[in-house]
């Protein structure tokens, strides 16, 4: 097994019954990264850890590395970042773009985390109470930690971004949500692991994936697919919650 390894909690789309919505951990030295934040956070990692034989929970988890603010990416950072706050006495460390932030406090976590009651009155809280922001960057890379994290932005309704994930001498990419992009695909064929989303709509159609370059799809995992996705038809193998396994070198 490599120095790398990736835990599958989720991988499902916004409207699915089946899956939870797409959420993965990487380990290294140790340390786990959660990729993405989906609710209800505690049970997904409590249900992925146990199918895979690993006792895994927030206080495990070393940081968030967020790719957009859709809901079936973040709405577990309230439970998250309460529960860091009241039990663990500590903030969330969130790796996260500075575009992708720039509306996650007033536009998505303000409305349940501002105004807390330790006692008989009302406490205001503010982003830093909760979390701790560690800007991602296109340019540059970042370094958390047994992790190296670059950035590449996404065709998407809103601010997202693709990642490369460097550690334990390998490269772990996600495409995020996105339409299909040549340029993106390009970026993340240097990985040794690439898991792209696949669905309808706004989506990268499965057609377009199937007909890459059979060296690239070997090493490409499908997540975010819709519930009626013919996984058994599928010549890229479609990830399943609860898998464990290391990222080997290509």
């Amino acid at each position: 097994m490599s120095g790398l390894r990736l835990l599958v909690l989720g991988v499902g789309d916004a409207f699915s019954a089946r899956y939870y919505s797409s959420c993965l951990a990487l380990e290294a030295e140790g340390s786990w990264l959660l990729v993405d934040c989906p609710h209800p956070i505690r049970k997904i990692l409590h249900e992925g850890g146990t199918a895979a034989g690993i006792d895994l929970d927030v206080t495990n988890i070393s940081a968030v590395a967020l790719t957009h603010l859709h809901a079936d990416h973040c709405s577990g950072l309230e439970g998250l970042g309460f529960y860091s706050y009241f039990y663990l006495n500590r903030p969330v460390q969130l790796l996260v773009h500075p575009e992708v932030s720039a509306r996650l406090w007033e536009g998505c976590l303000a409305a349940g985390m501002e105004w807390t009651m330790p006692g008989d009155s009302r406490v205001r809280g503010y982003l830093h109470d909760y979390f701790h922001l560690i800007p991602l960057s296109e340019a540059d890379r970042v370094t958390f930690g047994p992790f190296t994290i670059q950035c590449r932005p996404t065709i998407h309704t809103i601010p997202t971004m693709a990642m490369l994930i460097w550690a334990g001498g390998r490269c772990f990419g996600y495409s995020s949500d996105t339409a299909y992009d040549d340029g993106l695909i390009d970026w993340l064929s240097q990985a040794d692991l690439i898991v792209h989303e696949t669905n309808l709509g706004i989506h990268t159609p499965y057609e377009k994936l199937a007909s890459l370059p059979e060296a690239l799809r070997a090493k490409m995992r499908l997540i975010h697919y819709p519930d009626e996705f013919d996984s058994q038809a599928s010549i890229i193998e479609p990830l399943r919650q609860g898998q464990c396994f290391g990222v080997a070198g290509s």
